[in-house]
Parts: C-alpha cells; sequence; structure tokens
C-alpha cells in the first residue's frame, strides 16, 4: 500500500464516520505506509509476540501489527473510535480492542491474560510488583492465543505529547514485562530520550529511559505524514529493554530525586542544586564531600555527568546514612 492510498483510505475513514479529531486526546493519524512498515520491522515483531498497542487510532498500524504478530492488544481512550475499531479490523481473529485510559488499565494483568509473566526481567528491575507476580501465575492464553503459545510481550505506541513521559515511566516503573518498546513521539522528544551526557539535549528524560533501556531513534516522521498535519515532526524510537541494567541504583528513588533535583535548575552547581533539594538526603558540604570523593569536584554541574556516574552518586548519598526529607518523587514522572 503506499502513501497515496493510506492517505485516501484514512481521509474516507474519517468521512465515513464523520469523526472529529480531538486536540485533548493529542489525535494524529499516521498515513505514511513506508513509516508503518519501518515501526513493525523496528519492533521485530513475531508471531510469537503478544502487541499491546497504545492509542490505535482507526487501526491503521493495528492492521500492520496483526499481520505480523500473534495476537494485538489495542488499547483506546476514544469511544468514538472504539466503534470505528470494530469496524476496520473485522477481518483480523487476533486482534482485541480495549476501551480505557492506558494509564489506569494494568498492563501486567493484561499480559498474563495471555500468557505472558514477568520472570527474570522483573527480578533484575529491583522486584515483582503484586499484579506482576499474579499475571506471571496466569497459565491459560486469552482468546485464540492457544494456537501458538506467545513467549513474548513488545509495545507499540503513538504518545501524544502530554502524556509521553507519564507513559513510558508508568511502563518502565511498573515493571510491565515488554522486551521491546516503540514509539512515536515528538522530534524534540526523541532527541532528549537518545542525548548523550554534555549534549544540550541531555537531562532527567534522558538519564531516566537509558536507566531502564538502550534508546535508538529509527526514523524521523515529518508532519506531512499525518491526518492532520501536526505543527512539528516526530520520530521513530525504539526502546530494547534491559533484562540487567549496566548500572543499577542501591535506591532508585533517591537515584531519581538526585537526577531531578540537578536538572531542576541546569546552571548551578550539583553541590547547590542537590544541597537545596528537599527531597535529597544530604547537606550542600556532604554532597560537596561526595562529590571530591568522585574525583569531579564541588563546582560540577549536572549535564557532565554519565548515567553510571550519576547512580554513583546517589550510592554514595544513601551511604552517608541520613533519612530523606521527605518523599523521593511522584510516580510516573521522568528521574
Amino acid at each position: 500500500m503506499n502513501q497515496n492510498s493510506t492517505y485516501r483510505k484514512t481521509s474516507e475513514i474519517v468521512r465515513k464516520y464523520d469523526f472529529n479529531f480531538r486536540k485533548r486526546f493529542g489525535q494524529n493519524f499516521l498515513t505514511d505506509s513506508s513509516v508503518l512498515e519501518q515501526i513493525v520491522e523496528a519492533s521485530k515483531i513475531t508471531k510469537e509476540d503478544l502487541v499491546i498497542e497504545i492509542g490505535p487510532g482507526i487501526g491503521t498500524l493495528t492492521q500492520y501489527l496483526c499481520e505480523a504478530a500473534g495476537q494485538v492488544a489495542a488499547i483506546e481512550i476514544d469511544r468514538d473510535l472504539v466503534k470505528i475499531l470494530e469496524d476496520t479490523l473485522k477481518d483480523y481473529d487476533n486482534v482485541r480492542v480495549i476501551e480505557g485510559d492506558v494509564l489506569k488499565t494494568d498492563l501486567c494483568a493484561l499480559a498474563g491474560e495471555y500468557g505472558i509473566g514477568t520472570g527474570k526481567m522483573a527480578q533484575a528491575a529491583g522486584g515483582i510488583p503484586e499484579a506482576c507476580a499474579e499475571a506471571e501465575k496466569q497459565e491459560t492464553p486469552a482468546q485464540s492465543g492457544e494456537d501458538l503459545p506467545l513467549r513474548h510481550l513488545k509495545i507499540v505506541a503513538n504518545l501524544p505529547y502530554y502524556i509521553t513521559t507519564p507513559i513510558l515511566m508508568g511502563l518502565f516503573e511498573q515493571h510491565v514485562p515488554a522486551e521491546k518498546i516503540t514509539v512515536m513521539v515528538q522530534k524534540e522528544v526523541a532527541e532528549r530520550m537518545t542525548a548523550a551526557c554534555g549534549s544540550k539535549d541531555y537531562g532527567s528524560l534522558s538519564l531516566a529511559v537509558q536507566y531502564y533501556s538502550r534508546p535508538h531513534i529509527e526514523v524521523v516522521v515529518p508532519a506531512s505524514s499525518f491526518m492532520p498535519s501536526p505543527k512539528v515532526d516526530s520520530a521513530v524510537v525504539s526502546l530494547d529493554v534491559y533484562r540487567d541494567k549496566p548500572v543499577k541504583a542501591k535506591d532508585e528513588a533517591l537515584l531519581k530525586a538526585v537526577v531531578r533535583a540537578a536538572f531542576g535548575q541546569r546552571r548551578k552547581t550539583l553541590s547547590n542544586s542537590l544541597g537545596n533539594a528537599t527531597q535529597v538526603p544530604a547537606s550542600r558540604q556532604q554532597v560537596a564531600e561526595i562529590l571530591d570523593e568522585m574525583g569531579l569536584g564541588s563546582s560540577v554541574r549536572g549535564e557532565t555527568l554519565t548515567l553510571a556516574q550519576f547512580v554513583r552518586l546517589a550510592d554514595l548519598i544513601a551511604e552517608s546514612g541520613r533519612s530523606p526529607k521527605t518523599d523521593a518523587g511522584e510516580p510516573g514522572k521522568a528521574m
């Protein structure tokens, strides 16, 4: 299917159902067939995979996913689109459309319905949450998944700007047992996710994503590839989720607090920004001494530290023995 036919088909569906795009849901339908194919290829989907798709829209990408995967569970928040999906996906017997908000959906339990648990991945991530532990006990795959045992979970999503970080951090922090996550995000967000230490885009989102996974920009997608066209370009980012993290903090909540404080005021030195943060259990003097111990110097700033150095810094603060002044941070936010 070429780009023109994909655009034409999308237009026909929008007209047929008199669909009105909702800005609050960040609805922009991808109409470039070559990008759709690249998303499936980047996701490395096989018939042994369960794919959870977040935000299927009218089901254009969903159809490609159904062709490649064993089973697809598509989560859509817009009730009007759910009705459209019942029509556009009627020819596929390996898809399940779920109406709901992904932020309120237990993805561990959903994976468990298909016989996919957490195993080593959640253990490596620091423990198995109750929901994932229950999911791991499930033995019977849902629906026609019995035809071929599903062994892996992949997640594919087209994420609006305003909800990108909450969804990604929810997937990571809840230890959803996905091996690979492929997301469409704004280009500037993709650049922040993949930014290297010392670059202008390097920050808390970079560290959060790279702590849990290995991110890679697969393709930049121009605004003209969507209906309606957004104001900025997008990019497809693939995330290979770590089974065993290259670096692991002793206290991940404290690491999160340290990183957020470090980039909350980028121009301040780390000793000042961390020493003034109520969530970080160390005084300015203590932070300065720890930085000196690390060979970094007390005048260093956050953007110059690698992920491994941030983990070491958080571990040394934890070893200082003082109690946190308050909670380390809210769930669903980047480090």
